[in-house]
């Protein structure tokens, strides 16, 4: 569920399409975004052994170590995009503001956290043109926890 007030328009980020703008200010390490409907969720080597894996890798979310979710309705969360120098950080499927963001900014997380394990996205990072690679679970929640200490203080 996306906590404040929010629209959703075509991203300024190249080749992103769409993405979601907060109406509303948000406070530096406010949650942005919180789960509210995981019915379930799949190890990445069951999606893998799914005979329609490829269609779904797109709407699958790590959400803690070696579980995902699908998500093939497109939610409106699923229009949060990607970059390396993200407004949100992702932790344990919340999204926290990196900084004050004022109304009108783009929510974006660094995928790096959603991907499995050396999963490599289709497309590459639109500002550096960098490839984005998902972490290991240790990789992704000590940089989560670490930079969410570093919001909250």
């Amino acid at each position: 569920m996306i906590l404040p007030r929010y629209h959703i328009s075509p991203s300024r980020i190249p080749g992103a399409g769409k993405g979601v703008f907060i109406d509303e200010p948000a406070d530096k390490g406010s949650i942005l975004i919180a789960p509210d409907a995981i019915p379930r969720t799949w190890t990445f080597g069951e999606i893998e052994a799914m005979p329609d894996a490829k269609e779904l890798l797109p709407a699958t979310v790590r959400w803690f170590e070696n579980r995902y979710t699908i998500s093939t309705d497109w939610p409106d969360e699923c229009f949060v995009n990607h970059s390396f120098e993200p407004s949100g950080l992702w932790h344990l499927g919340f999204i926290f503001a990196t900084t004050r963001l004022d109304a009108g900014t783009e929510i974006t997380v660094d995928y790096r956290h959603l991907l499995a394990p050396g999963q490599e996205e289709d497309f590459h990072d639109a500002q550096s043109g960098r490839p984005i690679v998902g972490f290991t679970w240790n990789e992704s929640l000590r940089a989560s926890s670490q930079a969410l200490l570093g919001l909250l203080g």
